[in-house]
């Protein structure tokens, strides 16, 4: 059960002063996010589509006059960072404190006397949808906000994006910050990564009798290493054989055979390419069909695309994605995807909303089946983007 944002400032305020001895001055929140459509294509300056979830990670802070950042989660109890501010540097602290310290390290100009803060929350980690981008985002707005610094939206979707890129080292692009910070309630973010152009479409799929069914797969991952990397490099290479400083550049296909040199490299970097110039297809067709009077279920089949172009282009899909997303769609979703950065994670499935649980039934069968744990499973409703909830 997801609770309200009352509820969840009171639990994250009692956190605080249970560990610390003394209430916050505020708690402030940021979802997580899915992406309905525009896998990979944020660093090639492209589309993207997200929805915020109503799973949030929430900051509650106070000022410090004596110069270190304190870190403490709920979901981490026992494992506190406590550093001084001007020590911070990328590194230390490492693992979960490193997002909340690294929008710090952004800032530690404008943060002199230091911080204490809690962070508690329940978006799913490593599902592929972006608890680190929540995370990020609920400490940028609450730095913001408590030391009243001038930073709009876009100023803190960077400083999250840096802690994320810079200081943990995950190479991301700004499709999770942006969602975070975005997104508004009973929409999904149109947005043009190249020149941050963006527009609020309306997502009302239960008054078209249809639902988003989120499935966790349990496979966990980790952006800041491996293949993420991988993939972000290739496409940089494409995009320099091509002749262009962004695959968003590149509009048609048939503009890829340059890269088809004959070489296995060659033949790998004109797949990545291929996925990312058909992507952006992909999101440009769902946004023309969500703001026209289509029926929305001609979408499945693009999120279904877009899967395959994920599984065989840009070979980020595992096993037990593939099979959820075979389960549900013989289960009779029309159009199943895996979301989020790959080689694990989530799969997203368009289904009629009185048959959720029948897909849901159909994907943990098929799961046991194969002697592998029932997935997580939640109906997305389009939530706002960060806020202060106390």
């Amino acid at each position: 059960m997801i609770p309200d944002d009352a509820d969840a400032a009171r639990t994250a305020a009692e956190a605080f002063a249970q560990r610390f001895g003394q209430q916050p001055e505020g708690v402030w929140a940021a979802p997580g996010r899915v992406n309905v459509i525009g896998e990979h294509t944020d660093y090639n300056g492209g589309f993207v589509l997200p929805v915020a979830l109503p799973h949030t990670t929430r900051a509650a802070v106070a000022r410090r006059d004596d110069g270190l950042l304190v870190l403490a989660s709920a979901q981490h109890p026992g494992d506190d960072a406590e550093v001084a501010v001007v020590d911070l540097e990328p590194g230390r602290p490492g693992g979960w404190a490193g997002y909340p310290a690294g929008v710090v390290h952004a800032l530690a100009e404008q943060v002199p006397g230091g911080l204490t803060v809690l962070v508690d929350g329940n978006v799913p980690a490593g599902a592929g949808l972006s608890s680190s981008a929540a995370l990020s985002c609920s400490v940028a707005l609450a730095v913001r906000d408590l030391l009243d610094l001038d930073l709009d939206g876009d100023a803190l979707i960077d400083v999250a994006r840096r802690a994320e890129n810079d200081f943990v080292g995950a190479p991301t692009g700004v499709l999770d910050q942006s969602a975070s910070v975005l997104c508004t309630a009973g929409h999904a973010l149109f947005l043009d990564t190249r020149d941050g152009a963006r527009e609020q479409v309306p997502l009302d799929l239960a008054a078209a009798g249809l639902a988003l069914l989120v499935m966790d797969t349990g496979t966990t991952h980790d952006h800041a290493e491996g293949g993420y990397r991988d993939r972000r490099r290739e496409c940089e290479q494409a995009a320099r054989r091509l002749g262009v400083e962004l695959l968003r550049e590149v509009d048609d296909v048939a503009a890829l055979a340059p890269l088809a040199d004959g070489t296995e490299d060659g033949e790998v970097l004109l797949r990545r390419a291929r996925h990312v110039v058909t992507e952006d297809a992909r999101v440009l067709e769902v946004v023309a069909t969500l703001r026209g009077d289509a029926d929305p279920r001609a979408i499945g089949p693009v999120l279904t695309a877009g899967h395959e172009s994920l599984r065989d282009d840009f070979q980020i899909s595992v096993p037990l994605i593939d099979v959820c997303v075979e389960a549900a769609l013989a289960a009779g979703a029309h159009g199943a995807r895996m979301v989020g950065g790959g080689f694990g994670g989530s799969v997203l499935a368009l289904v009629e909303a009185g048959a959720a649980d029948d897909v849901t039934a159909a994907v943990t069968e098929r799961f046991a089946a194969e002697q592998h744990p029932a997935p997580r499973t939640f109906v997305v409703v389009p939530s706002a983007g960060a806020r202060r909830l106390a």
